[in-house]
């Protein structure tokens, strides 16, 4: 199984502390940002298989973020996290709401459904 990669990014910094222990423990490594700036420098700093944009981002910013995402080239799928189940980003690939249950699932069955990256062939 291959180490999954998640940045998340949000305005509240025990929220994503609390969350990270959640997805650490599922298998997943997190990296955490409690600014857009620093969620911007570690996007490009790194590389990462999602993005989670928090709630507690506000809509416009959770879009502008996305839309630099974007706007490098990356297809790195972006979450968001919503805080109700009536809520979506539709700029987001995904909006999925606030729990961990919902959170581990909605990220897994994204995932699976990302086709998996074509392998080099060996040299001959």
């Amino acid at each position: 199984m291959s180490l999954t990669v998640l940045l998340a990014v949000g305005l509240d910094p025990s929220l994503l502390e609390s969350q990270r222990s959640i997805w650490h423990s599922a298998g997943y490594y997190v990296a955490v940002a409690d600014t857009i700036r620093e969620g911007i420098t570690r996007f490009h700093e790194g590389e990462f298989d999602v993005v989670l944009l928090s709630h507690s981002l506000p809509a416009e910013s959770r879009e502008r973020f996305t839309f630099l995402i974007r706007a490098s080239g990356s297809r790195i799928p972006v979450v968001c996290v919503s805080d109700s189940s009536s809520s979506f980003d539709s700029f987001a690939d995904a909006t999925i709401q606030n729990g961990p249950d919902h959170l581990l699932q909605g990220i897994e069955n994204l995932l699976s459904k990302r086709a998996p990256m074509p392998t080099a062939s060996p040299a001959t």
